[in-house]
């Protein structure tokens, strides 16, 4: 076998975990991580779909796995895959390269076993969780597992929350993301009250209801609520 087979073969598999990985994935997408042109990433796909791979193309959305082909699934419940996914943010601040590339190609591996429930909700919170180190390593809330939660399965979410002076008021809000700063973490959420996106700091939040009520998702990632809104 030459190097040059080795390499190709060795996609082959990375690409088959990635597809395990997440739902939808595009040649351009797939092209940018390995690397390698967009041609040859239909090449790729053709060569598992000959050795008996069933990948799903799906019009103007880009490639699947049928449903059912994937390894056994990983048990996880939604607050397990949540505190994986919150981890990885915390190993991406590691300044160790070689690290963040070991465990990020691990987490890829548990996320191909994942049950598609799931693996759209982890998908969606690593696009939602912005992380900053807290110099002072004290915990500066209790939440952060139920709003992961919320966040994930659009629970409207009852909080009594304090401002800067103090003043204490009843919120309805649709949570949207979390992101943590050098001393707190804020979740960015719809309120009902004020009818617009606001920043609710989790040391603030006295009291929290997760609801059984649904809210319809916000149709923009979390990038392009920073574009719009700063």
């Amino acid at each position: 076998m030459t190097d040059t087979d080795t390499k190709r073969l060795s996609r082959l598999t990375a690409i088959l975990i990635q597809f395990q990985t997440k739902r939808i994935l595009t040649s351009t997408e797939l092209a940018s991580r390995f690397s390698v042109s967009i041609r040859t990433i239909y090449r790729d796909i053709r060569a598992l779909e000959q050795a008996g791979v069933p990948i799903l193309t799906e019009e103007g959305r880009g490639y699947s796995l049928m449903e059912h082909y994937r390894l056994p699934p990983v048990m996880f419940t939604d607050s397990q895959a949540n505190a994986l996914i919150l981890a990885e943010q915390l190993v991406l601040k590691n300044k160790d390269a070689s690290f963040i590339k070991d465990y990020s190609e691990a987490i890829d591996k548990i996320k191909a076993v994942l049950r598609h429930s799931v693996k759209d909700k982890v998908n969606l919170l690593a696009d939602r969780t912005r992380f900053s180190q807290n110099v002072n390593s004290e915990r500066s809330s209790n939440n952060i597992s139920e709003l992961q939660f919320a966040l994930t399965n659009f629970n409207l979410t009852r909080i009594k929350y304090a401002n800067e002076a103090e003043k204490t008021t009843d919120r309805l809000i649709e949570p949207f993301a979390l992101l943590s700063t050098q001393e707190n973490w804020l979740l960015v959420a719809w309120c009902r009250l004020r009818n617009e996106f606001r920043y609710f700091r989790l040391d603030r939040i006295s009291k929290m209801e997760i609801l059984s009520e649904k809210f319809t998702p916000h149709k923009l990632t979390l990038q392009e609520y920073f574009d719009k809104y700063y």
